[in-house]
């Protein structure tokens, strides 16, 4: 008997701390609750508050301007040589939103408005669109942008927050990034590689070319939209790259995924200058897809391993082992996939690099992440249109990856790969050159 009434003890107690611990949860509930309400409405409060004196000081420096140009209200003057004429409802840009205030109109005594310069100053700067970008690149939709701002003091009036007001300010932002990304100059980018990929959008393909620089940094270059990934989009890309001045006279490593596309493009713009770099993850998927189930994993792991080998020589002999194996197992057409282009997915490892540098050519991961928040962005749109709406938000998802950019991984050897590419020339093929 004494044995049993232990575990009951046991369980008594246990009941008897659960209980406590669910009257402190309740009660810790019903005293932070509140608390948590006041703060939130506190807030609230604070924000409408400052807005409210904001705009109440702006009012004041608006009527001394107005009494700096044609005087104080009331007050003869023989020399005044403006009038005061009341006032009229303007809007003007605050918080993401236009709100709308009584400006003091002055005349001249010829009858020309006269301009306030705190008018002039804020009617210039309109930061509405971007606020607008901003906000719908963090998820919110244009619906649901007005929620998104902070509250106004009741008494004031604001204008630009509907659907159709917030589509036109994202309209202009994307296509005033779409025209400073396209038209940039190129000619102070010192290019020493070049990341190309396609990124499909709305049933469109946008290539988009990133450049790294000879410190490692990252640099969106340009994008082009067609249909399909051809030869003839890419060149276009390649070709305007160009006209906008991107020095390409001297060797650099071009890495691209493998297409037929992008890869005829880059022989026929770049010639020999561009040293090609397939990307060995998009090799191995390739592989892969035309492997059955079962032997997927070992053959992705061969390939994985022979990547890592220490020189070109001997990634080159267990790739071309594998190939003998696919074909004596009956696997020809996986054979000829990793037969096809098997040279330059070995190109980084020829250059003699540091580990952590070969790692990051040896691959589109740079730009993969990079097309990764393009797809971020875009999701967000519900309805595509036709036209010019693929390539503004394409390049709204590219500023906004560009904001968190940093420099390649192993970008403290990147001079490594400089000298590997454009070695330097000898003392006396120098003096040869000079005479």
């Amino acid at each position: 008997m004494r044995k049993r009434a232990v575990p009951e003890a046991r369980n008594q107690e246990a009941s008897s701390v659960s209980e406590t611990r669910s009257l402190s949860d309740r009660v810790t509930t019903q005293l932070l609750l509140p608390m948590l309400q006041g703060i939130t409405a506190t807030r609230e409060g604070l924000l409408a508050f400052v807005y409210q004196q904001g705009l109440e000081a702006l009012e004041q420096m608006l009527r001394g301007e107005a009494e700096g140009i044609a005087g104080p209200k009331g007050k003869h003057s023989p020399d005044r040589t403006h009038h005061h004429w009341g006032t009229a409802q303007t809007s003007l840009p605050l918080g993401g939103r236009r709100v709308v205030v009584a400006r003091p109109r002055v005349r001249s005594k010829d009858g020309r408005e006269a301009t306030l310069p705190t008018m002039e100053a804020l009617g210039a700067a309109d930061p509405l669109p971007d606020r607008v970008a901003e906000q719908v690149v963090l998820g919110v939709s244009t619906r649901g942008y007005a929620r998104s701002l902070e509250p106004l003091p009741t008494t004031v009036r604001s204008r630009g927050t509907s659907k159709s007001s917030v589509s036109r300010a994202l309209v202009d932002k994307t296509a005033e990034k779409v025209a400073d990304f396209l038209k940039s100059s190129l000619e102070t980018v010192d290019l020493i590689a070049l990341f190309l990929d396609g990124i499909e959008v709305a049933e469109q393909v946008v290539v988009v070319a990133l450049g790294v620089t000879c410190d490692g940094t990252k640099l969106p270059l340009g994008l082009w939209q067609g249909s399909t990934e051809n030869a003839a989009i890419c060149t276009e890309l390649l070709q305007d790259l160009q006209g906008r001045g991107l020095k390409t006279d001297q060797p650099f490593l071009c890495v691209v995924d493998g297409g037929k596309g992008i890869r005829k493009a880059v022989r026929d713009v770049f010639g020999e200058r561009a040293v090609v770099q397939r990307c060995q993850v998009h090799k191995t998927r390739n592989v892969r897809d035309h492997l059955s189930e079962s032997r997927r994993g070992w053959v992705a792991g061969q390939m994985q391993d022979a990547y890592r080998a220490r020189s070109a020589e001997v990634a080159k002999r267990r790739l071309t082992q594998l190939v003998a194996w696919l074909e004596s197992n009956g696997e020809e057409s996986a054979a000829a996939s990793l037969r096809e282009g098997l040279d330059e997915t070995l190109t980084v490892l020829r250059l003699g690099l540091p580990a952590l540098l070969t790692r990051t050519f040896s691959t589109t991961n740079p730009i993969e992440n990079l097309n990764g928040t393009i797809r971020r962005v875009i999701r967000n749109v519900k309805r595509w249109r036709p036209g010019p709406m693929v390539r503004r938000w394409t390049a709204l998802g590219i500023g906004e990856a560009q904001r968190t950019f940093r420099r390649i991984k192993g970008h403290a050897h990147i001079l490594l790969l400089v000298r590997a590419l454009r070695p330097q020339p000898s003392t006396i093929e120098a003096k040869e050159k000079a005479a």
